[in-house]
């Protein structure tokens, strides 16, 4: 009985652990600001499936020149992902079809774009959008913009 108790306060204290540090790692990625709840898919064919396959939950933050982003259920602290803002070239949006809604925020806008050569897709809301879009747009001179 004293084993089993032992074994599941130990169980108990790793689960608290990881939950700690979990928070605390988004904590750290939002403590310098700008940053904004972001879905990604990556490596989107030319026809994009609308089962809602493919998008993870992520979190994306604004560091000069470039775009970090985290997968939420993670625990890893480096970006996921690093999108430059020179290579980024946004082909259009549209809201969420199909399983696509279940799969992403509800209020979430579909950008599409290209990267290096790579097509992927942002989910954000409205208001993350305009931000994305200003940032974009906000490059300095002399810089290539593609903005749809």
């Amino acid at each position: 009985m004293v084993l089993a108790l032992t074994v599941c306060g130990i169980v108990v204290a790793l689960v608290v652990m990881g939950l700690f540090l979990f928070g605390l790692r988004r904590r750290l990625i939002q403590r310098s600001g700008g940053t904004f709840d972001c879905s990604l898919r990556w490596a989107v064919t030319e026809k994009p499936d609308a089962n809602g396959k493919g998008w993870s939950y992520g979190v994306a933050r604004y560091n000069g020149d470039r775009i970090e982003w985290y997968r939420v259920f993670s625990y890893a602290f480096r970006p996921r992902r690093t999108l430059e803002r020179a290579q980024i070239e946004v082909a259009g949006r549209r809201l969420p079809e199909g399983e696509e809604e279940l799969a992403l925020l509800s209020d979430a806008v579909v950008l599409a774009c290209t990267h290096r050569g790579t097509r992927l897709e942002l989910a954000m809301s409205e208001d993350a959008l305009t931000g994305f879009l200003a940032w974009l747009e906000a490059a300095p001179p002399g810089q290539r913009v593609n903005v749809a």
